[in-house]
């Protein structure tokens, strides 16, 4: 199965105050993180949509396309559109995408395999994450989703693809996808403990019912 990445990293990092793209975790800029992360999982192409931070240079040597996006101040929806059609500029017969950011430090290569296998079991067109109550990114995307995705325009993500096609999804339990990076409160917080932070998303997780209601 062709399933090639969309990293979404063309934000300009207001809440941050500074790229968030290139702030360091486990010795690397979270940017070249997911895009290894990606790059490992089997993932063809992997195109990084960049926009407001020069962020080529983190990325040297790794198999990655940049999309340029001029227009990223448009919105996240604006910017997934870019990079799925510069996706199948290069691989047009992509049988599937997966949407990632920069800002979910616990993504790697191993949650990636485990999309496209649930994909491939269940036949569903998304495999989306389960995390706080919510179905979101990383998600995958198959191909009868692409138009849909093509049409994003704004602020609008494809959170609500995901949930206007609810019957399509598959859920993959993933808790450790609602830890993401918007503050420098939250990269503190990361820095001073990624174990800590894990067993807190967990016991969050645990002590919530197996039944709740996905909310938006």
């Amino acid at each position: 199965m062709r399933v090639g990445a969309v990293v979404l990293a063309a934000g300009g990092s207001i809440r941050f105050g500074k790229p968030k793209q290139l702030a360091i975790f486990q010795g690397e800029p979270l940017v070249r993180r997911i895009v290894t992360a990606a790059k490992d999982a089997g993932c063809a192409p992997v195109v990084v949509v960049a926009g407001a931070i020069q962020i080529t240079p983190e990325l040297a040597g790794l198999p990655i396309s940049i999309a340029v996006h001029r227009r990223w101040s448009n919105g996240l929806g604006s910017s997934i559109a870019v990079g799925l059609k510069h996706a199948l500029e290069i691989v047009a017969n992509l049988d599937a995408a997966i949407l990632l950011t920069c800002d979910q430090p616990f993504v790697n290569a191993a949650i990636l395999r485990q999309l496209i296998q649930l994909h491939l079991e269940d036949g569903k067109s998304i495999v989306a994450s389960a995390y706080a109550e919510t179905l979101g990114i990383p998600a995958l995307f198959g191909r009868s989703c692409f138009a849909d995705l093509l049409q994003l325009r704004g602020d609008m993500g494809a959170k609500g693809i995901i949930l206007a096609r609810r019957n399509d999804v598959t859920p993959f339990d993933f808790p450790a996808a609602a830890i993401d990076i918007d503050t420098t409160a939250d990269y503190e917080k990361l820095r001073d403990g990624e174990d800590r932070v894990q067993k807190e998303c967990k016991a969050k997780h645990d002590n919530s019912s197996v039944n709740a209601p996905f909310r938006v």
